[in-house]
């Protein structure tokens, strides 16, 4: 297929507009809204990218690569609610097609407990903001010669610094699904090892 050709001489867009002039002629072939879709989905054009997979698939239900097509190109578009489950029709349809579970649904899981336990942490980050800025120990009136004075400072010290780590730590989640917190410092460092949606795109040759 000439669009298929011009593809792999890295001509995307000429390719893309060759794929559209067969697209004309022959309206319902899926294979060309797929390859269509992963050329798409390579040059960040997500939204044509997942439209076009979607009509791959509404073309032939049962065909587990558009499945995955489309799963690739939700992710690039950040719906990765929508992408698990595209990889996991996909699965369902071939489960022996091994990288399906090993990268695709593997990738797609892991981003959704990322996204998951980024939302915790906004979260413990804002209550622990509220409780320096309003801390219950200051709400009430105290015998300044007591010792509860103390004991109140000491509690609101401890308050702020919880607050400072939180700010300096943020979570990450490996293949399995395991979280973990590290200073900012380390994760900005190149360290840690993470998967790309471009690189999954790229894995399906043309």
């Amino acid at each position: 297929m000439e669009g298929r050709f011009i593809c792999v001489l890295l001509r995307h867009w000429e390719a893309i507009k060759r794929w559209d002039e067969a697209i004309q002629l022959t309206p319902d072939n899926p294979l060309l809204y797929e390859m269509k879709s992963q050329v798409l989905t390579i040059l960040q054009e997500v939204f044509p990218a997942v439209q076009a997979a979607e009509m791959a698939v509404k073309l032939r239900p049962l065909w587990w690569e558009g499945w995955q097509t489309l799963g690739r190109a939700q992710l690039s578009l950040g719906e990765v609610d929508l992408a698990v489950r595209s990889f996991q029709v996909a699965v369902h349809l071939c489960p022996s097609e091994r990288p399906l579970w090993s990268d695709d649904l593997a990738w797609a899981r892991q981003l959704l407990q990322q996204r998951r336990t980024a939302q915790n942490q906004t979260q413990r980050e804002e209550e622990a903001q509220r409780d320096v800025l309003n801390p219950p120990e200051l709400q009430q009136d105290y015998d300044f010669e007591s010792d509860e004075v103390v004991v109140a400072c000491a509690a609101v010290a401890e308050r702020q610094r919880r607050y400072e780590e939180l700010k300096r730590t943020v979570v990450v989640v490996d293949a399995e699904g395991n979280s973990r917190e590290i200073p900012v410092e380390e994760a900005g460092s190149g360290d840690i090892p993470s998967s790309s949606q471009d690189q999954l795109v790229k894995a399906r040759g043309l």
